[in-house]
């Protein structure tokens, strides 16, 4: 028979779970600012609107990445080399300003201005992108062909793509967090559905990226790079006021201030506390007790990078823990967040080959599809650009395939809740780039041979949707990865995390390119690279990234099997307050 105690128990335990089905306590707020009502905010009513403006802003970015390499050289008039240079430059300028703007997000702004903000931004660049290429005076020339462009459109021209790669740098990382914002992470279905999320939010990435590099390329090549512009410009603005218009079913979350701080703190902490002995168990490291109010989850104790953990242990010299203040001891929590940024630089090293075989695809890749028979019967041509649109296509069907069909065939197999682990899954998708560049390698050297009478262009076809396959597997898995292991407070900067990888990847790939022209050129007299690509040797260099590649993979593989995931603690502790201000936080 049970007792009172235990039956006043059980009715609380109840009581909890019910509250739970009925409020969010995850520290995020509705639009008026109160506590969310599960049933009319947040998951799929709300990701919708988010991933609305994903496929605009996507649509945009790659109806202008994947022609730029051919505006620069036949428009601006660059040659190959210092076009792919150019190309990769801005490409990684773009990716790696989400680290300052993902910042800025989890600081100062919130997720929901930032993506307001840098929108605008990225409208202002859209315009003056279409202005450069409307207005009489400001036109790349007074004619039909010019040898040299005007130098207002060059410096018109190279402010706008940067002032897009502004806007992307706040509206990418704020965007994609603050749509998985969305989904509690302590609601079992809530949860699963996150996961999905990554997925189908790559799919709607994806949409925009077809007809970015179908509909907006076949309009810049046949009818002019002005009414490209237009379209995208009112694209954006229209999708803008959309975002807008789900603002009452979004869930928020107030920036918390530096994320840095705490890391900071803790490796003053360790430091100052390095002569102190471990205690004989893990337990008697300093946490936050259940009484006290602490804004997020607390994560459990691991055993590695064990130095860090003297910035929890309590110094007995001191009559009690309140005299310490957070830059002489800290939370076993703030340790094990260090740990989690830690534990990530390795793994973000070991993604930059997989991200210099991306970077090939909307540079070298575009520019061999020029070279090759484009012709769909007797009139149409197929714009160069518009083959990307096979990468897209084949991230699609993978994801689509990965999460309907391989995720619950897996979950039975494995027990896990995934299907398989996230670092798995990244390192599939980094097999397919190995395979990618082979491919790649081996059609090349066959389009040398064959430059008289060139080959079909759906030769290129097999490389193009084998590099989407691996995006399926190895991009969604590093947004999953970056999103999910870095502390909470620093999910915005998680998404840059993310992008880096490309950004860096993409300044490697330019640095590779450098290094590699001047060896060949002083080694043979001639470069790799060389004025067009019929005198160039990428086959040689697509061997070289398959080298690079595979070797990275191993490495890869060494440190994904001894990688330590984030571990939460079931029991969270949160300030939180229902709709009328009062504390809730027992209820949690």
């Amino acid at each position: 028979m049970k007792t009172n105690n235990q039956l006043e128990k059980i009715k609380r335990d109840q009581l909890s779970e019910e509250d739970d089905q009925i409020w969010v306590y995850d520290s995020s707020v509705d639009h008026k600012g109160n506590l969310p009502l599960r049933a009319s905010t947040g998951v799929w009513k709300s990701s919708l609107f988010i991933i609305a403006i994903e496929f605009s802003e996507r649509l945009s970015y790659f109806g202008i990445a994947t022609s730029l390499v051919i505006y620069l050289t036949k428009v601006i008039h660059e040659d190959l080399k210092t076009a792919a240079r150019n190309v990769n430059y801005w490409t990684g300028v773009t990716t790696l300003m989400p680290l300052f703007g993902g910042f800025l997000a989890d600081a100062y702004l919130g997720r929901f201005s930032t993506v307001l903000i840098s929108t605008v931004i990225y409208l202002l660049g859209l315009s003056l992108l279409t202005l450069s290429t409307l207005v009489p005076s400001l036109k790349p020339c007074g004619g039909e062909t010019c040898e040299e462009p005007r130098k207002v459109h060059e410096i018109l021209f190279f402010t706008a793509i940067y002032l897009i790669s502004i806007g992307t740098g706040g509206h990418k990382p704020s965007l994609e967090s603050f749509g998985a914002d969305q989904f509690d992470d302590d609601h079992p279905e809530e949860r699963k559905q996150k996961m999905s999320f990554f997925n189908w939010w790559n799919s709607g990435l994806c949409a925009g990226v077809i007809f970015g590099v179908t509909l907006i390329v076949y309009v810049q090549e046949h009818v002019g790079w002005g009414m490209g512009g237009v379209i995208l410009t009112s694209v954006m603005a229209i999708s803008l006021a959309i975002f807008l218009l789900g603002r009452p079913v979004y869930r928020f979350r107030a920036p918390l201030g530096s994320p840095l701080t705490p890391l900071l703190q803790v490796i003053v902490a360790a430091f100052r506390n390095r002569k102190l002995g471990y205690p004989p168990n893990s337990s008697q490291l300093h946490e936050v007790q259940s009484g006290d109010k602490f804004q997020g989850r607390l994560l459990s104790h691991t055993k590695n990078l064990k130095f860090l953990d003297k910035a929890a242990i309590v110094d007995e010299r001191d009559n009690s823990e309140e005299k310490q203040g957070a830059w002489r001891l800290s939370t076993v929590t703030r340790v094990e967040e260090l740990k989690l940024v830690l534990n990530m630089i390795p793994i973000w090293i070991t993604s930059l080959p997989f991200g210099i075989c991306v970077a090939q695809a909307s540079t070298f890749f575009v520019k061999q599809c020029g070279t090759l028979d484009r012709k769909i019967g007797n009139n149409f041509v197929i714009p160069a650009s518009s083959m990307f649109c096979l990468s897209a296509i084949g991230m699609i069907i993978s994801v689509a395939i990965y999460d309907k069909l391989l995720v619950p065939l897996l979950r039975k197999i494995t027990g896990n809740e995934r299907g398989i682990s996230i670092l798995q899954r990244i390192g599939i998708g980094m097999v397919f780039s190995f395979t990618t560049m082979v491919v790649s390698a081996l059609v090349e050297r066959k389009r040398l041979d064959h430059t008289t009478h060139p080959m079909n262009v759906f030769w290129l076809a097999p490389q193009f949707f084998i590099i989407g396959i691996g995006d399926g597997f190895a991009l969604v898995g590093l947004q999953e990865y970056f999103y999910d292991q870095v502390p909470d407070s620093m999910r915005s900067l998680g998404i840059a995390f993310y992008l880096s990888v490309n950004g860096a990847a993409n300044f490697f790939s330019s640095f590779l390119i450098t290094i590699v022209d001047q060896i060949t050129k002083k080694s043979s007299g001639k470069s790799w690279f060389g004025d067009d690509l019929n005198s160039s040797r990428l086959d040689n260099f697509y061997w070289l990234i398959a080298g690079i590649v595979a070797v990275d993979l191993c490495v890869y593989v060494f440190l994904a099997r001894r990688y330590t995931y984030k571990s939460v603690q079931k029991t969270t502790v949160a300030d939180c307050h229902d709709v009328k201000g009062r504390d809730v936080s027992s209820a949690v």
